[in-house]
């Protein structure tokens, strides 16, 4: 069984920055990537607020910048998956896809979440070619054009409303005849003059050309269909945080998402702290995850040379 001081699962912002300030501090950090090296920002292209890039930063090569960062400071980046871990001793016993065995001090998980969505071939077809599930990070490509918000919870209309300072009209298309946010937020979105809440609707397919998304196909309750144009088509039915192999140990919310102690990393089982969206169901963002990332590692830190 491999020996690992500080063990970090997950090779996106929170993970490779983890990764960094864990190889400054000399505590010979070893990070597993899983599934999707780089994370959700591979699903995106250009990224213009994330600090330090006037122009814009390309999503998949600011992630293997962090990498290449990581590894250079001393990191250890592996690829592959933890498929079983048994958090309820010292040293933690994790298990990779590959039938490794590991035996770490600590551990740092930033397994990230996934977006929901909603299953449609052509919804996969055009990812970052118009359909997205960040507002925040790519409604700016799409000021004074026309977008469309699915979901009727608070996630969707917060969506709308960010999008609808930006945009000309956002349509929000709903399944149900009422919303499902907050009253404050329900009154924000029917209050505000471009949007447009399309009831009882749901997506057939999103319309599009080798250019991206024109539009999206609905169907009513009653079994009819019809068009709408958009340039943009924003999925916003929640997230699914990558906790499961760990919730039998470590504190979750009523939503998957890792609880940690306030403004710590520090999850409720000594030695392991998380990072990233997979504790984060409020914000989302890349560098609000690197900035969790730096807080795990210099928590661990703290832990491992007590």
């Amino acid at each position: 069984m491999e020996q690992i001081r500080l063990l970090i699962l997950g090779g996106g912002p929170a993970g490779y920055t983890a990764a960094i300030y864990a190889a400054r501090a000399a505590l010979s950090p070893v990070l597993y990537e899983g599934l999707v090296p780089g994370g959700q920002l591979t699903t995106t292209t250009v990224i213009e607020n994330y600090p330090g890039f006037p122009q814009g930063v390309d999503a998949n090569q600011l992630m293997a910048d962090m990498r290449a960062q990581a590894v250079n400071l001393g990191a250890e980046v592996r690829s592959g998956v933890i498929v079983a871990a048994d958090l309820s001793q010292r040293p933690f016993r994790l298990t990779t896809d590959r039938g490794d065995s590991l035996a770490a001090d600590a551990l740092i998980i930033a397994t990230g979440a996934t977006a929901k969505y909603l299953g449609l071939p052509s919804e996969q077809n055009f990812l970052g070619m118009g359909v997205s599930a960040c507002a925040t990070c790519d409604g700016f490509f799409y000021r004074r054009k026309d977008v469309a918000v699915v979901g009727g919870g608070d996630t969707a209309c917060e969506e709308a409303a960010y999008l609808a300072g930006l945009c000309r009209k956002v349509y929000m298309i709903v399944r149900r005849d009422v919303l499902r946010a907050s009253a404050a937020m329900q009154k924000r979105v029917l209050e505000a003059p471009n949007i447009e809440v399309l009831w009882n609707c749901n997506t057939q397919e999103v319309l599009g050309d080798t250019n991206g998304v024109t539009g999206a196909r609905l169907l009513r309750k009653d079994g009819s269909s019809f068009d709408i144009a958009v340039d943009g088509f924003f999925v916003a039915i929640g997230h699914h945080p990558a906790s499961e192999l760990f919730a039998p140990w470590v504190k979750t919310d009523e939503n998957g998402y890792i609880v940690t102690d306030g403004c710590s990393a520090a999850t409720n089982v000594e030695g392991v702290f998380a990072a990233g969206d997979v504790q984060d169901p409020h914000y989302r963002q890349a560098v609000n995850a690197a900035a969790s990332g730096c807080r795990a590692a210099l928590d661990a830190e703290k832990f491992l040379k007590q």
